[in-house]
């Protein structure tokens, strides 16, 4: 909840199904930041 708060206290929209749309475009955000900030393991040996 607290990096879904990182891009904004509140939701702009008011019909629910924007705010639906909102959320879920924070979240593909976050987790494409995530993606972007994880290291790739590589086995060696």
């Amino acid at each position: 909840m607290r990096c879904l708060k990182s891009f904004g206290e509140r939701i702009a929209s008011r019909d629910p199904d924007r705010q639906t749309a909102e959320v879920h475009i924070r979240i593909a955000f976050m987790n494409r930041f995530n993606a972007l900030g994880t290291a790739e393991i590589e086995r060696l040996g």
